[in-house]
């Protein structure tokens, strides 16, 4: 007979085994049914690719006209086979329902409202400047003319702001300015013109000293501005060359 430390070994590799043949038996039936699989798989793959095939072929030639009825049928019907619970409780009579009425037409965008135009900046041209005879031209080039004209946009800007300004918005100096300011936007000599008063020009290319009036007697005589007296104030008028 076999010593008893010999039986303990042997049951201990007797145990062994039967594991390792338990494990060896779940990987054949692993791969048994790994290899049952790979024939579902290619058929899913077949027919994914007909699929794909079909779906490119579509989007190649797709079709010319869709009536819009068919089109809404399709939608409704897609949507109830989707929900049909939510559908039949929407439409009260089943998957869908072909007589509704149609839904009603957005309202109109709101019309904008017409703002006033930009100052215009009617700018000189060398060829004009030079037409002038010497003496009025003086020693004015054609850069300090027209950076005048630049600071008269910038005069009439200012004063359209100050017309459309809010009382709450312009300081108590400043509101007598603007109510005089639209005053003389509505005298008809003025109405519907670009503006700005002989007390506007405040620089920096346009002042009321020899410089600045011998610019505006160069404006007056192209046909860029004309001057009307409201009162006691001097109106410049932006004029079209023509």
């Amino acid at each position: 007979m076999y010593p008893s430390s010999s039986v303990t070994d042997l049951t201990a590799v007797d145990a062994a085994v039967k594991a390792m043949e338990l494990q060896v038996q779940a990987i054949k039936d692993r791969v048994r049914d790994e290899t049952l699989a790979i024939p579902k798989a290619k058929k899913l793959i077949d027919a994914s690719l007909k699929q794909q095939r079909k779906l490119k072929d579509m989007s190649v030639y797709p079709p010319t006209h869709v009536p819009e009825r068919m089109s809404m049928l399709n939608l409704d019907t897609n949507r109830w086979y989707l929900f049909p619970e939510s559908s039949q409780q929407n439409n009260g009579s089943g998957p869908f329902k072909l007589d509704e009425d149609p839904a009603p037409p957005p309202p109109p965008p709101p019309k904008e409202k017409k703002g006033r135009s930009t100052p215009p900046l009617w700018f000189i041209s060398a060829e004009e400047l030079d037409s002038l005879s010497s003496y009025m031209r003086g020693r004015l080039t054609l850069e300090k003319v027209n950076a005048a004209i630049n600071d008269m946009a910038t005069y009439v800007e200012a004063n359209y702001q100050l017309i459309a300004a809010p009382k709450k918005n312009v300081a108590g100096d400043r509101w007598e300015k603007a109510l005089v300011i639209r005053d003389i936007a509505m005298h008809e000599a003025v109405k519907g013109k670009h503006f700005f008063l002989e007390t506007d020009m405040k620089g920096p290319s346009l002042k009321p000293d020899n410089t600045g009036k011998a610019i505006l007697t160069v404006l007056r005589h192209l046909g860029r501005v004309s001057e009307t007296r409201l009162g006691h104030h001097r109106v410049i008028i932006l004029l079209k060359p023509h």
